[in-house]
């Protein structure tokens, strides 16, 4: 039993790390200036803004899981209680049911997230083309400068206007750097970090759920191995 209290000790400090990294993560998602840029711009009715923020309340709800998770199972290392380990495994399992979804849903809704981000630069753009005065003008202004871009290709070729007005000259629109693409690559490597991240915590979940389910079992029988042999003397 004492290196099952080691590893679930050692184990609890993983996913308690883990579980502060999803919400760091998740709160860079919310609040962070790329993110937070394209969800200043987009409708009210716009999917975008769903979908960040539903990202942003699972982020949290996940690490508030794993956390509790973590500082259950550590007590149950400590104290040696059944009860608290129960509770500690079923904590590791609702955190790996969240996960799983969480994973599965990026990997079916792959191209979703994207598209949202895409369709909000695409307005934003195409009404400042249409209307040079228009109030998204800053907004749109603000996207070139947080994503070091300028502009799109268009099978049109009337986007120059625009992007000699909206973007600095001999940076990125002399580099020729187009918006969508950019968006594309940098939202790339984003979900990539967070498919990383998940796969990590999900196996460490799977480890605790393994070793909690051991410590229980372990105490429940030492209890009962403790108890045999016992007698009571009563006086006559």
């Amino acid at each position: 039993m004492r290196s099952t209290k080691c590893q679930l000790m050692v184990a609890s400090l993983c996913v308690a790390l883990l579980g502060l990294s999803i919400a760091t993560l998740s709160t860079v998602t919310c609040y962070g200036l790329h993110f937070s840029i394209i969800s200043n711009a987009a409708l009210e009715s716009s999917s975008y803004r769903a979908i960040h923020h539903t990202a942003f309340y699972a982020g949290v709800f996940l690490s508030m899981t794993l956390i509790l998770a973590a500082l259950l199972s550590a007590a149950a290392t400590v104290r040696e209680s059944r009860c608290l380990t129960a509770t500690a495994f079923f904590c590791f399992a609702l955190a790996f049911c969240g996960m799983i979804l969480a994973l599965c849903w990026r990997y079916v809704h792959s191209t979703e997230v994207e598209d949202s981000m895409l369709d909000v630069y695409d307005l934003v753009y195409e009404e400042v083309r249409r209307n040079g005065s228009s109030s998204k003008r800053h907004e749109l202004t603000l996207i070139h400068e947080v994503f070091q871009c300028c502009g799109k290709h268009s099978p049109l070729g009337d986007t120059a206007a625009v992007q000699h007005t909206m973007c600095h000259p001999g940076t990125a629109w002399a580099a020729g750097r187009d918006c969508l693409q950019e968006i594309h690559g940098f939202l790339k490597k984003h979900m990539g970090f967070v498919s990383t991240l998940l796969g990590i915590t999900i196996g460490f979940t799977v480890y605790g759920m393994v070793l909690t389910s051991f410590l229980w079992f372990s105490i429940h029988f030492s209890n009962n191995l403790e108890r045999k042999g016992k007698y009571t003397l009563r006086g006559r």
